[in-house]
């Protein structure tokens, strides 16, 4: 079924606010959950809403917790998201990184002891709105094996990577796994195959189905051996940096398997000073000229199918998982 941007966005406002959550606050969470899920990134918008209402139920989320900051020096702050909620947090620190990347050239804000960001590509475009290049990357649960090993030990720390272009923006939104929890679920909820081998069976198999590797925990990192290592250094960058705590503390909280507190998240932004137009033009024309594999029938820019999802979904309605749906609804 599908639904309007307003009616996602209106419902889960209310909710958020029928379970504590401060009227702008509720206002900001909600307006990037459909934001998200108008861009195709179903698994971390409406689908998420009611893991967050049940974490904000355990006090893992404190959504009416503002972040503090503890330190600055230069073009670095370091910020405690006290629990609160972790979208409007990741917002307020990329609006940070962003003033002082204005102020310096650029900037970074290290924020810890926060919460699940949802769709970490909304910061980069919130960068490229305001002429920034944008890098960041947040920490996890132990979600992920290191390479060589079988249980998890490391997260799967998503990095975004964002290029203001014209009055759009180049954007890489990627998990250290092939496959995010939010997309392995979503294609559960679905009934279909992964497209490619995302993680292991319950044999140390290599497979395609979500619901195996669901029930394992054993995701594929991305380039095998290179996405383990990325994210054992984006763990230890992002302690470093911001003095939270690091992927395997944050293993030992407590809770179950979903509950995913306390996490730490870096925010870099540069400003690109409205340069580089005709560049990107040209890297765009000359990937875009590339002759096709056997299997391919087009070639994409980095968040070119969000794009036009997005203009799919605002001319149709935002598909919605019916029971999900009914879900958000009942609470």
């Amino acid at each position: 079924m599908r639904v309007s941007y307003d009616a996602l966005y209106q419902v889960m406002k209310e909710r958020l606010v029928k379970y504590g959550a401060d009227e702008d606050i509720a206002r900001a969470c909600a307006r990037n959950l459909a934001e998200t899920s108008l861009c195709g990134v179903y698994s971390h918008g409406l689908n998420r809403f009611t893991r967050i209402i049940s974490m904000m139920k355990k006090g893992f989320i404190k959504p009416n917790e503002r972040p503090e900051r503890v330190s600055s020096m230069g073009a670095l702050e370091v910020w405690d998201g006290r629990l609160g909620m972790g979208n409007t947090n990741a917002a307020f620190c990329m609006d940070r990184a962003i003033e002082l990347a204005k102020a310096s050239g650029i900037g970074c804000a290290a924020l810890r002891n926060t919460n699940h960001w949802q769709r970490g590509g909304a910061f980069g475009v919130q960068a490229a709105g305001a002429g920034c290049v944008a890098v960041c990357w947040t920490t996890t649960m132990p979600n992920m094996p290191v390479w060589g090993g079988k249980n998890r030990r490391i997260g799967n720390n998503p990095l975004i990577f964002c290029v203001p272009y014209r009055d759009s923006y180049v954007l890489f939104d990627g998990a250290m796994s092939q496959f995010s929890y939010g997309a392995i679920e979503s294609a559960q909820i679905a009934g279909r195959k992964l497209p490619v081998a995302g993680g292991y069976d319950e044999r140390g198999m290599l497979t395609d189905d979500p619901a195996a590797i669901a029930k394992t925990w054993r995701t594929l990192p991305i380039g095998f051996w290179k996405g383990s290592g990325l994210s054992i250094l984006m763990d230890m960058a992002a302690v470093v940096l911001s003095g939270g705590k690091p992927v395997c503390e944050i293993g030992r909280q407590g809770g179950t398997p979903e509950d995913e507190y306390g996490l730490n998240q870096v925010f870099i932004a540069m400003d690109a000073r409205g340069s580089g137009a005709e560049v990107v033009d040209a890297v765009i024309a000359d990937i875009k000229s590339a002759e096709f594999a056997e299997w391919s029938s087009e070639i994409r820019c980095p968040g070119e199918r969000e794009k036009r999802l997005r203009a799919e979904n605002e001319r149709l309605g935002i598909p919605v998982d019916e029971g999900i749906w009914k879900a958000v609804n009942a609470l």
